[in-house]
């Protein structure tokens, strides 16, 4: 089963996306967007980059910075392992929830590239 961006009104009237995996879970969210044609184009710009996104991790010394776009690796507050897509721009497109290991963030990274190219886009009213 295919991955999928829902795009939901939040109560301040703005829109997010959340790309969901096939299983249903969410694997990445956006950021607010003013009108459904830019979150619209917020999910346009998650299938284009993500497939070539490079992994820059912020988790070990020293960071080996790459270009964007680039999945960026770090250590929340919380001591968990979380992951933003970057666009070719350095805007941050993406955001991923915090992960107990490293191993698992990385499966996060994974699971984006394989589902965005070909999700469906969805408008949750």
């Amino acid at each position: 089963m295919a991955g999928k961006f829902e795009i939901k009104t939040t109560d301040t009237g703005k829109f997010v996306f959340s790309l969901k995996a096939g299983n249903g879970e969410v694997i990445a969210v956006s950021q607010n967007y003013a009108t459904i044609a830019a979150c619209k184009k917020g999910v346009a710009s998650v299938k284009n980059n993500a497939p070539v996104a490079k992994v820059e991790d912020h988790t070990v010394e020293p960071v080996e910075e790459v270009t964007n776009p680039k999945f960026e690796i770090y250590t929340d507050k919380a001591g968990e392992t979380r992951f933003r897509l970057r666009a070719r721009n350095g805007e941050i497109i993406a955001t991923g929830e915090g992960y107990k290991t490293k191993a698992g963030c990385l499966k996060g990274v994974d699971s984006i590239r394989r589902n965005a190219p070909e999700g469906e886009i969805v408008v949750i009213d």
